[in-house]
C-alpha cells in the first residue's frame, strides 16, 4: 500500500508554515496518543504515521527533500540517516555525486584510502535525553591488522610497497570503448598507484580486518530526536598510512507514557473529575526531573485549559536556558453512575436550569438557537 501524503496526514496544506505543521500535529497526536486510546490497534498506527510526518516536515532540510522527491528521497536511508541514502544534512548534492562518480572520484584522488565512515542507531528514552547518558555501542566494523600493525605487509614495513605494475603508479587505467576513451580506478591496486610487495596473510595487504568494536557513547542533556553525533575517527580503519573514518550516531527517543516534547517544551495532559474541574483545588504531577509539582486548579476550569510551570522542561543542548512544562487539562465526564451519583446529578441539573449562569458558553448558545429558529418562523 502506497503511503499517504504527509501534508495529507498532518491534514495541512503544502504551503503551511512551521507553527501551522506543529498545531496540526499536537492537536492530532492528542487526538491518537496511545494513552488516551488504549488497546486501539488503528488509534496506535495512526499515531505512528502522524509522528512520522511530523519528524520529517519539522525539518527544514528533509522537507524540501520530501517536496522535491516525495517518499523517494527517503526509501533505502531513512530520511539520511542510513548508509545508502542521500544524506541531505551531510553533504547535499556533493553526497549524491559521490555516490553516482565516486570510482572515478578515487582515481583522480590518486593516495592512501581513508576509512569508511560508520552510522549506528540508538534508541533512549526521554528522561535519557533530558539529564543526558552514556550508552554502549557495539559496531561492526574494520580495525587496523594485529598481524601486521596495520600495513598491510608481512614484514610490518610501511615502505615495503612499489610502484603498481598495471598503471604504472597512475592509479587509473585507459581503455578505448568506440569512439570514446573511459577512465577506470586500476583493478590491481585499488586506484592507489601502490601496491605492497608481501602483503599479510592475515589481511592480504589491505591493512584492515573486520572486527565488532564496543563503544562508549557520550549523549549530551537536552537531545533532541534526529540529532546526530559525530565521533570523529572512529569510523572503519584505511588503508596503509591511511586515516580512519568517522562514526556517526543518530539518536531516537522513544516515545513517553505520561509526556510529549516539543523543542525544549514539556506537555503533559492531566484527566480531571467533572468535580474537580468545577470546584477547583490542587493536583500533584510529576516533572521531567523526577521531582513533583504541585499545581492549582480555578475553580470553573475548562478542558483544553493549559497551565504552565516556568523552567521545568528540558534543557536548551549547549546552553544555560530551560524550557517550560505545560499542563493540559482534560474534564473527564463520568461513566457507569451508581443509583446515588445520578440523583445528586439530576439535583445539580434542576439546580442549574432553575438559577442559570453555572454554563454561561451552553446558555449563550441555546438562547442562539432558540433565537434563530424565532427569526425564521417569523420571516
Amino acid at each position: 500500500m502506497a503511503k499517504a501524503d504527509y501534508y495529507t496526514t498532518l491534514g495541512t496544506a503544502r504551503d503551511a508554515s512551521a507553527d501551522d505543521l506543529k498545531k496540526a500535529y499536537r492537536k492530532l497526536a492528542m487526538k491518537f496518543h496511545p494513552d488516551r486510546n488504549p488497546g486501539d490497534a488503528k488509534a496506535e498506527a495512526r499515531f505512528k504515521e502522524i509522528s512520522e510526518a511530523y519528524d520529517v516536515l519539522k525539518d527544514e532540510q528533509k522537507r524540501a527533500a520530501y517536496d522535491r522527491f516525495g517518499h523517494a528521497a527517503f526509501e533505502n536511508g531513512g530520511g539520511g540517516q542510513q548508509a545508502g541514502g542521500f544524506d541531505f544534512a551531510e553533504g547535499g548534492l556533493g553526497d549524491i555525486f559521490d555516490q553516482m562518480f565516486g570510482q572515478f572520484a578515487g582515481a583522480r584522488n590518486r593516495g592512501p584510502r581513508g576509512g569508511n565512515d560508520i552510522r549506528a542507531q540508538v534508541e533512549i528514552d526521554l528522561a535519557q535525553a533530558f539529564a543526558g547518558t552514556k550508552v554502549q555501542l557495539r559496531v561492526p566494523t574494520r580495525v587496523a591488522c594485529e598481524a601486521c600493525a596495520g600495513t598491510g605487509s608481512e614484514t610490518k614495513d610501511r615502505a615495503a610497497v612499489e610502484t603498481c605494475p598495471t598503471c604504472k603508479g597512475a592509479g587509473k587505467v585507459r581503455m578505448q570503448q568506440g569512439f570514446f576513451l573511459v577512465e577506470r580506478p586500476c583493478i590491481s591496486c585499488g586506484g592507489r598507484g601502490q601496491t605492497i610487495k608481501n602483503p599479510c596473510r592475515i589481511c592480504h595487504g589491505a591493512a584492515t580486518v573486520q572486527r565488532e568494536r564496543t563503544l562508549s557513547v557520550a549523549v549530551p542533556a537536552g537531545v533532541e530526536d534526529g540529532t546526530r553525533i559525530r565521533l570523529s575517527g572512529e569510523g572503519e580503519a584505511g588503508g596503509p598510512g591511511a586515516p580512519a573514518g568517522d562514526l556517526y550516531v543518530h539518536i531516537g527517543i522513544r516515545p513517553h507514557e505520561i509526556f510529549q516534547r516539543d523543542g525544549a517544551n514539556i506537555f503533559c495532559r492531566v484527566p480531571l473529575r467533572m468535580s474537580q474541574a468545577a470546584l477547583g483545588g490542587e493536583v500533584e504531577v510529576p516533572a521531567i526531573d523526577g521531582t513533583k509539582a504541585r499545581v492549582k486548579i480555578p475553580p470553573g476550569t475548562q478542558s483544553g485549559e493549559q497551565f504552565r510551570l516556568r523552567g521545568k522542561g528540558f534543557s536548551v543542548l549547549r546552553s544555560a536556558a530551560r524550557g517550560d512544562m505545560y499542563i493540559q487539562v482534560a474534564v473527564e465526564t463520568p461513566q457507569h453512575l451508581t443509583k446515588r451519583q445520578r440523583e445528586l446529578l439530576e439535583e445539580f441539573e434542576g439546580e442549574a436550569k432553575g438559577h442559570g449562569n453555572g454554563s454561561p458558553e451552553s446558555e449563550g448558545f441555546f438562547a442562539k438557537v432558540k433565537e434563530f429558529f424565532e427569526g425564521g418562523s417569523r420571516s
